[in-house]
């Protein structure tokens, strides 16, 4: 899940950050609304959290732009004040959720999640490929033989192939869905992740690389190149 934190209370704004990176999402942050305007008009974030009250372009008027761009991205308001009225003044712009400040992080988890899975197509609450079978409500592997212990990136990876359905996913898109902007697009992170990734889940190997393009899972049935 790619995750963009609009708060210019820095602190808070790097707690956040390192928190939902720990649950194993990829977090991009901004200090104000324009650099946060910025980001979300090159990237598609799954959900963004945003701040109403921001220098420069407002948390409001951030919110309106999203929502009007078409895309699914989720948009999470946060504010420091909790009167119903603020709270339906956030809705009314299209924002998707509303968090009162402070607020507990696992709450801020559960509901970063629930928006998630409504930012993208509806998928099965397992996802599997022959023997190997992932929960992401769980964020457990498994293969017949047994549980597989994955890193967060390496379980990041599997998702988005299994997602895939059997089609090739690309390197960037890898290193877009995964990772985050601090990610170097010119190193060979996503193939030593992949490469670690088969080693984990043993043979027979379930990952095909598809030279030039990417990787894919194969669905059953399908031929191999």
């Amino acid at each position: 899940m790619r995750v963009l934190v609009v708060e210019d209370e820095e602190p808070l704004a790097d707690a956040i950050a390192r928190g939902l990176r720990r649950e194993g999402m990829a977090v991009d942050v901004a200090l104000t609304g324009d650099d946060g305007h910025e980001k979300a008009a090159v990237t598609r974030y799954d959900v963004v959290l945003l701040d109403r009250d921001l220098p420069g372009m407002s948390g409001d008027e951030l919110c309106r732009e999203i929502v009007a761009s078409g895309e699914l991205t989720r948009v999470l308001m946060l504010t420091a004040s909790s009167s119903v009225s603020d709270r339906v003044d956030g809705l009314s712009l299209g924002a998707d959720d509303y968090l009162a400040k402070p607020f507990a992080f696992p709450e801020l988890v559960a509901r970063v999640r629930a928006l998630g899975r409504r930012a993208t197509p509806a998928a099965p609450p397992l996802l599997t490929a022959g023997d190997v079978e992932l929960d992401p409500a769980k964020r457990t592997v498994r293969r017949a033989s047994g549980p597989v212990e994955l890193t967060r990136k390496e379980f990041g990876v599997l998702e988005v192939l299994l997602q895939a359905a059997g089609s090739v996913v690309s390197s960037e898109e890898l290193l877009e869905r995964v990772w985050d902007e601090n990610a170097d697009p010119f190193t060979t992170t996503v193939r030593v992740t992949v490469m670690t990734l088969r080693k984990k889940l043993g043979e027979p190997g379930i990952i095909e690389t598809v030279v030039g393009s990417g990787y894919r899972v194969p669905e059953p049935g399908a031929s191999r190149a």
